[in-house]
């Protein structure tokens, strides 16, 4: 008599993991906060176009923006301020933000892939940095979006602020038209003093 043997019962599906993106924006300015954006993309919920924001329009990152905010499973912003970047330099103020914004996601991340070859210390699970991660994996492409497009819009806040400065053209970068108002006016508030150009044209201008 053949034996019988019953079927393995059905497995259940495994959950995906959920998986944050985290990108930044804005170390290199000489003025204005550092962005940075964790994002945990629902798999169930596609978003086509996503790209590296440095290669998109600044039309279709804002068009991205608000489908990222509605169907990801979780996202944060963070901005780390000027004083903070001055206290303990852009590096670090970088780390904590990204650390901030992957604490602050509710649910909370399985795991972690940061652009770049730096992993934040202190993050709440494992994960990994990846060079050139914004060009390969799609949550840290809308995490890359969330903290460009935030920044930009808050840069173009400060400009009313602080028009002299061209912040609403430039962002804050070391573009000749920022350099020369700088070496003009001076520092505003939203300048890095840790920063050299910044830095010269304070004791520059001290000097008259």
């Amino acid at each position: 008599m053949d034996s019988l043997i019953a079927p393995a019962p059905p497995q259940p599906r495994a959950k995906p993991r959920l998986i944050a993106g985290v990108d930044e924006a804005g170390r290199g300015p000489l003025a204005g906060p550092v962005s940075v954006a964790a994002v945990i993309l629902n798999p169930r919920r596609r978003i086509d176009g996503l790209d590296d924001s440095k290669k998109l329009t600044e039309a279709r990152r804002e068009a991205l923006y608000p489908l990222i905010i509605e169907r990801a499973v979780a996202w944060r912003i963070e901005f780390v301020e000027v004083e903070e970047i001055d206290r303990v330099n852009i590096f670090q103020a970088t780390m904590l933000g990204m650390r901030r914004a992957v604490q602050a996601l509710a649910p909370q991340a399985q795991f972690v892939r940061v652009d770049g070859n730096h992993l934040p210390k202190g993050l709440p699970c494992g994960g990994e940095a990846l060079i050139g991660g914004d060009a390969i994996e799609p949550a840290i492409m809308a995490a890359s979006i969330l903290a460009k497009v935030a920044r930009d819009r808050l840069m173009r806040s400060l400009h009313e602020r602080f028009p002299h400065y061209g912040f609403d053209q430039h962002k804050g970068y070391s573009t000749p038209s920022h350099l020369a108002a700088l070496n003009l006016h001076g520092p505003c508030p939203q300048h890095r003093r840790s920063f050299a150009p910044v830095r010269t044209a304070e004791q520059t201008l001290s000097l008259f």
